[in-house]
């Protein structure tokens, strides 16, 4: 289907818009109106902009306050109309957006509100401009699709028919399925949008909070369904109002945005049973991690902590400076090459994908940045692309090992990728990796583990800190053999560490963690110290007992427990923008400590000013 998209989704001027909205690889735009009325380029410049851009022009929006008034009202309204219908076709848009009235409607009447929708019609039928009535949430009386629509029938003209917007009718809760009612030829636009849920009031909801399709809770993959099933062949077009948005670089907000709706057309298809031919490339999601990289110009102090904590150096790689320590199945790769100035920096996860060309080729129809380096394996098995964050998310063929590319000592011979390191493994495998995307890459990093990795998204919260809430959601695999939580710090914090304004981590499962944290200590290494009021606090809480309180105390161990188990962990300190946690998950505990993350942000604070 064609895909479009409202110029109020993007940063920039009007014709900065346009030319993202075409390089991203959309077939036509809403404008906005204010973007044209702001704009130095006249109507005619802009019409001929777009068709040299191969853009069509959808939709002019809004129109707003026209029905439901008094008859005087009425005939200003219509005079405001005409000179937007002679804008249009100036512009060579041939259908305008109509919103329910807000501001002026003085006269809750369905009959009334038609026969000026229908006068309305009139009037543009001389311009070649069709009516589009859509019910905003908010509207004074008409705010529900199913009203709009009987106020359309009334109307009973050719040139009046709805717009249908996701936003509108999934917010107030009404129910989608009645769409599949209404007429295709009646169906004269539609607007898609996200939103996560919140609780607030709901216009504000909508203009600073909207969300492309995939990043919110909204069921829009339904939605789509429902209004395909009446046999609308319109464009797919998104309208999201997002502060955000409206701040980062247009041509790779446009490329984002384009993502979102290729992922639902292919959803909604799929649930249909209809476009096998178009479907995205099907890959499986990933069944583990296969390794972590850190990079930095000197990654001697991150060794130093590896083999406090029990790892086992593996050896050197035989043709680029990353030296790989390994526990259990945790694979560290510390990488110096091109990393000059840098502090320790987490730049890259590979996950274990079952089909790696089926991953790499639904990555690419996604719009995903290739990496182009040279990777860990010597074959065709590991393929890169650059998550929205800046991670490099490495796609690894199941059961494919590249380790043998390390040797160990003064030795040529590689390591095979079975050898044990020396005595028992403390630490058993990545528990979770911690990203922490910026503002500006949040949403659209949700977006894409979403749709190129298939990670489910937990809903959102938020973890007070010393500089202000930080945002925090979990991607993950439904069994949790991936877990990626997403941080982000507070707007304008100055934290002091990481590319985003918070450090990354890696946490390692470990079957004694109390036991790890000890003997890291003996070994010298510095724990993240953990406060006695925590402690304290903590035996009030869970009534543990005075020796399992002495204990967790000793250690800087952190405790939570939830109705499934409990969960024991500790974290290092940090090293450049990199940090290590380690966790002991009990019986059936799935979380990830969240009520003592403040805790935790609160240390490092601290410590990062000593």
């Amino acid at each position: 289907m064609r895909k479009s998209i409202a110029t109020v989704c993007l940063s920039g001027g009007l014709v900065e818009k346009l030319h993202a909205c075409a390089a991203a690889g959309f077939d036509g735009v809403e404008i906005f109106e204010p973007d044209l009325v702001a704009g130095e380029s006249s109507p005619e410049e802009i019409r001929a902009l777009a068709a040299r851009l191969g853009l069509s022009i959808d939709l002019y929006q809004p129109l707003r306050d026209i029905e439901g008034v008094e008859e005087s009202q009425f005939a200003d309204n219509l005079r405001r109309a005409e000179a937007k219908f002679a804008l249009m076709k100036r512009l060579g848009a041939d259908t305008v957006l109509v919103c329910s009235n807000v501001a002026t409607a003085t006269v809750d009447s369905d009959e009334v509100s038609a026969a000026q929708l229908r006068a309305l019609g009139d009037l543009a039928g001389r311009y070649g401009v069709r009516i589009a009535f859509e019910a905003l949430a908010w509207g004074r009386y008409v705010d529900d699709y199913r009203r709009a629509w009987r106020i359309v029938r009334l109307a009973d003209h050719p040139r009046v028919g709805l717009c249908l917007d996701s936003f509108h009718i999934l917010s107030r809760g009404h129910d989608s399925a009645q769409i599949a009612s209404i007429p295709a030829e009646k169906i004269f636009f539609l607007q898609l949008a996200d939103a996560p849920a919140l609780s607030m009031d709901v216009l504000s909801w909508s203009r600073h909070h909207r969300l492309f399709p995939g990043e919110g809770s909204f069921d829009l993959v339904t939605f789509l369904t429902h209004v395909l099933r009446t046999g609308y062949a319109g464009p797919l077009s998104l309208e999201v109002f997002n502060d955000t948005f409206r701040q980062t670089d247009t041509r790779r907000t446009a490329t984002h945005a384009l993502r979102s709706l290729a992922w639902l057309e292919d959803q909604a298809a799929r649930r249909l049973g209809t476009g096998a031919a178009e479907f995205l490339t099907e890959a499986k999601a990933p069944t583990g991690f296969d390794f972590v990289e850190i990079r930095a110009e000197d990654t001697d102090g991150i060794e130093v902590m590896l083999g406090q904590l029990g790892f086992s150096f593996r050896g050197v790689h035989r043709s680029r400076p990353a030296r790989l320590w390994t526990s259990g199945t945790a694979r560290i790769v510390l990488d110096e090459h091109n990393a000059r100035d840098t502090e320790p920096l987490l730049t890259a996860v590979g996950l274990d994908v079952p089909d790696p060309l089926s991953s790499a080729a639904r990555a690419h129809q996604l719009m995903a940045p290739p990496v182009h380096r040279r990777t860990y394996a010597s074959g065709p098995g590991v393929r890169a692309v650059a998550a929205p964050e800046g991670t490099e998310i490495h796609l690894c063929a199941e059961g494919a090992s590249w380790a043998g590319e390390f040797t160990g000592g003064a030795t040529t011979e590689p390591i095979p990728a079975s050898t044990p390191g020396p005595g028992p493994a403390a630490v058993t495998h990545v528990d979770h990796v911690n990203l922490a995307p910026s503002w500006a890459d949040f949403d659209e990093s949700v977006l894409f583990y979403t749709t190129v990795l298939d990670l489910d998204a937990a809903p959102r919260t938020e973890v007070p800190s010393p500089h202000g809430l930080v945002r925090s959601q979990v991607m993950h695999t439904p069994d949790g053999a991936v877990r990626l939580p997403l941080n982000m710090a507070p707007s304008g914090a100055a934290t002091g560490c990481g590319r985003a304004g918070l450090p990354q981590h890696i946490a390692f499962a470990c079957p004694d963690v109390t036991g790890l944290a000890r003997a890291a200590r003996d070994r010298g290494l510095r724990l993240l110290p953990v406060p006695a009021n925590y402690y304290d606090d903590l035996a009030a809480r869970f009534g543990l007992a005075a020796q399992d309180i002495a204990r967790l105390r000793e250690s800087n161990v952190l405790y939570d427990r939830d109705a499934h188990g409990h969960f024991l962990h500790f974290y290092t300190r940090t090293t450049g923008t990199v940090f290590l946690e380690f966790v002991q998950r009990v019986d059936g505990y799935a979380g990830f400590g969240a009520d003592n993350a403040p805790i935790r942000l609160a240390a490092q604070s601290l410590t990062s000013r000593l």
